[in-house]
């Protein structure tokens, strides 16, 4: 007899506007017991210090975390030049300091050689997997963690802001696996100084945007009447990219049950196979077959 699932089975999208402080894990946990969710996740996260843009998934939306992920990203961000971190941002301990602070057209010179696919090495203290063990720990406990290198896409890099001599603010558009803190550290030292993040944050994340983010507190206060509440996105949201494929009443029955369907006149690819309104499953065709490849028990 299967166990019974503890919550309440909602499906949907919450654009929730990340608070500086907590760990994107937190918030998850915050948004499941503002909700009762039997399920919840987040697509792509932030660091602690930083804020902005942090999708969260709510059932069988979570099924579709994937293709938020893979989106690209937008983020603006404040180098402060002089001191190099240990984490490359806030909230470490600075290692190394510089008297130089670039001026406006240096580092209006310097974007164009971080436009474009660029080589990275993320930053020691991430949740990258090294051997198996997550690089920050390793790092935490004085190891000497080697990361290595990745590549990125750099879609768009703009000064926005001189601050003061110490502090620069900059927007940027980029591929997921993208570390602002290494962007940052890597400009730095370009620009013949150092410098860590004063501040970040994401603006937007493939179709969730800052200006419909909403905090967790107008979150725990408007879902008290949940039948009103108007800011939970259909689970389609992250699908918008993907065709949405109407099938039979009789395929669908199939494909709630894992069997592909004949369908001769589709091409192939990924799609979103729809039972009449309602999201059936994420399926590949191939060949004149539907292969369902996540099916939303909903």
């Amino acid at each position: 007899m299967a166990r019974r699932k503890k919550g309440i089975p909602i499906h949907g999208w919450l654009n929730i506007d990340k608070p500086a402080g907590m760990t994107s894990a937190a918030v998850v946990n915050k948004v499941k017991w503002i909700t009762k969710a039997q399920k919840a996740g987040h697509a792509g996260t932030l660091d602690p210090f930083a804020t902005g843009v942090l999708p969260i998934a709510l059932g069988e939306a979570t099924k579709t975390v994937p293709f938020i992920v893979d989106d690209r990203k937008q983020y603006s961000f404040t180098a402060r030049w002089g001191a190099k971190t240990n984490t490359d941002d806030i909230e470490g301990e600075i290692e190394e300091t510089a008297e130089k602070c670039p001026s406006e057209s240096e580092i209006l010179e310097a974007l164009q050689a971080f436009t474009g696919s660029i080589t990275q090495i993320p930053p020691a203290y991430s949740a990258i997997k090294i051997n198996g063990e997550r690089a920050y720990k390793l790092a935490r406990s004085g190891s000497d963690v080697q990361m290595p290198e990745r590549q990125v896409e750099i879609y768009e890099l703009n000064l926005t802001n001189i601050i003061d001599s110490d502090h620069a603010q900059f927007s940027v558009t980029c591929s997921k696996g993208t570390y602002i803190r290494a962007l940052a550290r890597d400009l730095a030292v370009y620009l013949g100084t150092v410098a860590h993040l004063s501040q970040l944050r994401r603006t937007k994340v493939g179709p969730f945007l800052e200006k419909d983010a909403i905090s967790l507190d107008k979150l725990e206060k408007l879902w008290q009447c949940p039948a009103e509440f108007e800011d939970l996105l259909p689970l389609t949201t992250a699908l918008d990219d993907i065709p949405a494929v109407a099938i039979s009443e009789t395929q669908a029955i199939r494909v709630r049950h894992g069997n592909d369907v004949a369908v001769p006149n589709l091409a192939d690819g990924i799609v979103c196979a729809m039972d009449q309104d309602k999201p059936l499953s994420i399926s590949r065709v191939e060949n004149g077959i539907l292969y369902p490849v996540r099916v939303f028990n909903i």
